[in-house]
């Protein structure tokens, strides 16, 4: 008994040690990226990690980045990009401490990872332990995750909030819990800096190929001028950035009986709020049209995201709502009564793809929109891969003919029998495969060329001046250039290639300008 015992307190000892010397390898590695900035949030994270580092690169900094999400990717300083590999398809924040041993490798200037933890306790973690970030992105605050952060939206702030860096900066475009954000930031001795959408125009929204928000791009810009990088510069830097898989994308159709169709996949928005937003930007933008037709894909164990889609139905006013996936019923009985007649019930894992897919497209208008909301796997994953082999509509836009009234008399249509639908979902996507090639074409990556004709700018952080009041909100932050001793403005450092050694940032000696409380007078 005394020998295992023995065997027992020397297994012990020796993994404590390979704890100790992981963890000190690790802050080593740490210690040789100067800038690291860790995106968090509800929606938008991996949108905001590729407009950060595209920034940043159009900067000339020597940037890698991670994002988490459908198909994790690790970005090199060339803006390739490959797939995270995951042992049994499972996601780990360990896998950051790899991450971070491949990035530490580049001797780069910033690396931009995504917070891939969801329970408080592991955010707290990824950001003490994994990270350290120097400088943090708190992007939003939502309703999703509410019963690992929740119940309410003001516990989901602070839970995310643990992903504030100590003594560091935090950027955000939450507006409405502002102020407990500025809370935990005090708590943390934190620089918190509200990033304005509304200094984003809309003609800069318009040089970008795909669909983001100008709260995302704010916070690219402000992320960016933290770290020297002027405001056109970075602009092209994300305008030149491949976007994620996930993007929101319109793609326009023509079905087998001539119909028209522009199909909008936002099952990336799975929260009430970010629905809505994307589908009204689309609408806004006449990317998408009425007769609105909205597709709910079911899932088995997110029942109550389900019940959120069926509940903003009122909000869209479709023509008619598809409900697919398994349970379905979680999501009809959650549209109010007066909608529910609008509803068709298709639901099912073992529904025939070829069946209702068929009747769905059957009961479409000539010229019609339809927009993919809830979860994508499962069923959901079926209607784009049916929808993907239409032919592409490449006719010239037409006028569209007025929405039917929202008063309908035509009797409900006749509901599938979803009870024999018991099989849980099996994820299609391979979170391994590489982009399509038509994807790779479009996006290929800037040659060095490019990134070495960009002007390094000045590192410190003292550029950056306290945000205005001007918009009712929380200040926003001003962007001018940072003098030097002599009262010119700073000459940009001269650019440098990809892999040249690194030159360690050189903080300004002037601490004039800083941030200020919101509030507080100037």
């Amino acid at each position: 008994m005394l020998f295992l015992y023995s065997v027992l307190l020397v297994c012990c000892a020796i993994l404590l040690a390979a704890g100790v010397v992981e963890q000190r390898r690790h802050f080593t590695n740490l210690d040789h990226i100067p800038t690291r900035v860790l995106v968090n949030g509800i929606r938008g994270k991996s949108s905001i990690t590729r407009l950060c580092a595209g920034a940043l690169r159009g900067g000339g900094l020597v940037t890698v980045a991670k994002t988490t999400g459908t198909a994790a990717r690790f970005i090199h300083p060339d803006a390739t990009e490959e797939p995270v590999y995951r042992k049994f398809g499972i996601a780990n924040v360990v896998e950051q401490i790899g991450i971070v041993r491949r990035a530490a490798a580049y001797q780069p200037d910033a690396l931009v990872i995504e917070c891939m933890a969801v329970m408080p306790a592991l955010q707290e973690i990824n950001q003490s332990k994994l990270i350290r970030s120097t400088i943090g992105v708190l992007c939003n605050v939502r309703e999703d995750h509410l019963a690992e952060m929740g119940p309410t939206l003001d516990d989901v702030a602070r839970s995310l909030s643990r992903s504030m860096p100590e003594d560091g900066i935090c950027v955000t475009a939450e507006k409405d819990r502002f102020h407990i954000l500025q809370e935990e930031a005090d708590a943390r001795n934190c620089k918190l800096v509200y990033a304005d959408p509304e200094t984003v125009t809309d003609e800069e929204l318009r040089g970008f190929s795909w669909f983001t928000f100008k709260e995302n791009v704010a916070i690219a810009l402000a992320v960016a001028e933290l770290l020297g990088v002027d405001r056109e510069t970075a602009l092209q830097g994300m305008y030149d950035a491949p976007p994620d898989p996930g993007v929101l994308s319109v793609e326009r159709y023509l079905t087998h009986e001539g119909k028209k169709l522009r199909f909008a996949n936002v099952f990336a928005a799975n929260d009430p709020e970010s629905t809505l937003m994307n589908i009204n930007q689309l609408l806004d933008l006449g990317a998408i049209h009425r007769p609105l037709n909205v597709v709910i894909n079911c899932r088995p164990d997110r029942v109550e995201r389900n019940g959120q889609m069926g509940e903003i139905i009122p909000d869209l006013d479709p023509e008619r709502v598809f409900v697919i996936g398994h349970p379905a019923k979680s999501a009809i009985d959650a549209i109010p009564a007066e909608f529910r007649s609008r509803a068709v019930d298709l639901g099912g894992d073992k529904r025939d793809p070829e069946e209702f897919m068929g009747r769905m497209l059957d009961m479409l208008g000539p010229d019609s929109s339809m927009v993919a909301i809830g979860n994508i796997h499962g069923q959901g994953e079926i209607l784009l891969e049916h929808l993907a082999e239409l032919p592409a509509d490449e006719s010239a836009d037409e006028p569209v003919a007025a929405a039917a009234p929202a008063g309908r008399t035509e009797p409900a249509p006749a509901a599938f029998d979803s009870s024999e639908t018991m099989q849980l979902y099996a994820p299609r996507i391979d979170p391994y495969q590489h982009y399509p090639e038509a994807y790779e074409a479009r996006y290929a990556p800037q040659q060095q060329q490019q990134q070495q004709q960009q002007q390094q700018q000045p590192y410190g952080y003292d550029t950056w001046t306290e945000p205005r009041p001007e918009h009712g909100g929380p200040p926003v932050p001003a962007l001018p250039q940072a003098p030097d001793d002599s009262g010119r403005a700073a000459e940009p450092a001269p650019s440098h290639g990809l892999f040249e050694p690194r030159r360690p940032p050189q903080p300004s000696a002037d601490d004039s300008q800083q941030w200020h409380s919101p509030g507080e007078q100037r």
